[in-house]
């Protein structure tokens, strides 16, 4: 569940900032829910978060996760489940606006590093 709706944000996020081939918007999608963004997001939200959404994202993390893809490390991956779980859990409670609150400052940290490495390449 998580997966999909932390994904839905990324993609409503992409459209709502302007127009772009969908090639181009896919693609960015893609950047931005890999494994290794969720994990900086991870790292950027763990000290805001209450002590249960903190227990959650943990949870996520240390959970039996099927084979890692070829594309990440496990330490990303597993980082990558436990915000999946985290917005899972926050979207199934329906604390909509909690959600909106942690993607605004995911979006601060993980957008400012994909667009430094973009600059870079």
């Amino acid at each position: 569940m998580g997966d999909g709706v932390y994904e839905l944000f990324v993609r409503e996020m992409l459209v709502k900032n302007g127009s772009m081939p969908s090639a181009k918007l896919h693609t960015k999608a893609v950047e931005l829910v890999r494994a290794a963004a969720q994990a900086k997001a991870y790292d950027a939200l763990f000290d805001t978060l209450s002590e249960k959404e903190q227990a959650i994202l943990k949870r996520g993390r240390n959970s039996n996760t099927a084979k890692c893809p070829k594309n990440s490390n496990p330490a990303e991956y597993r980082k990558a489940t436990g915000i999946e779980a985290l917005f899972g859990y926050l979207y199934l409670m329906g604390e909509n606006e909690r959600m909106n609150e942690l993607f605004e400052k995911i979006c601060e940290v993980v957008l400012s590093d994909t667009d430094t490495e973009n600059k870079d390449e």
